[in-house]
């Protein structure tokens, strides 16, 4: 195969680098799920400039590919891990992801993921009623989550659309942003910029299937993922941070 070379034009040197060693978790990931569907580039050289990896000669997705990606992630998140968050800090896009080991899910979830972007929000007034809302509502917001999490599973983090590529055999994961989660954040991200296509789904749900509360954690973690595109983009995202800090107050009561 031929080569792909990815350079940094970040402002964090150390962000290929990290998504070298998310790459590498994932490839330990399915590798010990015994999960064969889905493959990841193989790496060759890493550094703060520049990234070498596998070169994907890409095809648009088919039922059977998506159907492997189904089922190979399922078979991903099946496998339990020891804790929540990850040893090493990351990246998520151009953003950075703080992460810490947890034993609590949502605890993790409240102050690393929701807390930390609305940190980052640079209109005050936006701020405080967004911090409003997590200080009125995250440790019920925790206690929930931790209800309706199963156990630790390994998450590529970033998985929307974009950051997965088809050949015309098989599905590759690329550009993660790896931690330690609830299975279903990873779900929910992949229905915020418009899917898979049901034959995903489909076949997630057959090796490991959704829980019934999924529709309501689907709005709580993609607040996650509406905050940071509106640190980095702007306003064209705020209606999604509403969405998701109005299902939070809906459902563990209002401020």
């Amino acid at each position: 195969m031929s080569h792909f070379i990815k350079h940094n034009h970040t402002p964090f040197p150390d962000t290929l680098l990290r998504e070298a060693e998310g790459l590498e978790s994932l490839r330990a990931g399915l590798r010990q799920a015994g999960v064969r569907e889905i493959r990841l580039p193989q790496i060759y050289a890493a550094d703060h400039d520049r990234l070498t990896l596998t070169r994907i000669d890409a095809a648009p997705a088919s039922e059977a590919t998506l159907v492997m990606l189904g089922e190979g992630l399922a078979g991903l998140h099946a496998i339990p891990q020891d804790q929540y968050g990850g040893s090493n800090d990351n990246y998520i896009g151009l953003s950075p992801q703080p992460n810490t080991l947890s034993s609590s899910w949502g605890d993790f979830f409240v102050e690393h993921r929701l807390g930390y972007q609305v940190g980052r929000i640079k209109n005050s007034a936006l701020r405080g009623e967004f911090q409003k809302t997590l200080d009125a509502c995250g440790d019920r917001l925790a206690q929930w989550l931790d209800r309706h999490c199963e156990h630790p599973s390994l998450l590529h983090g970033d998985l929307w659309s974009g950051n997965v590529l088809f050949d015309r055999h098989q599905p590759w994961l690329i550009d993660p942003a790896v931690y330690r989660g609830d299975r279903e954040a990873d779900l929910a991200m992949t229905e915020m910029f418009g899917g898979f296509g049901q034959a995903f789904y489909d076949a997630y749900d057959r090796r490991n299937s959704r829980t019934e509360v999924y529709p309501l954690k689907r709005s709580v973690y993609n607040l996650y993922h509406y905050l940071n595109h509106y640190n980095l983009f702007g306003g064209g995202y705020l209606g999604g941070c509403e969405q998701g800090i109005g299902a939070i107050e809906a459902l563990v009561g209002r401020p």
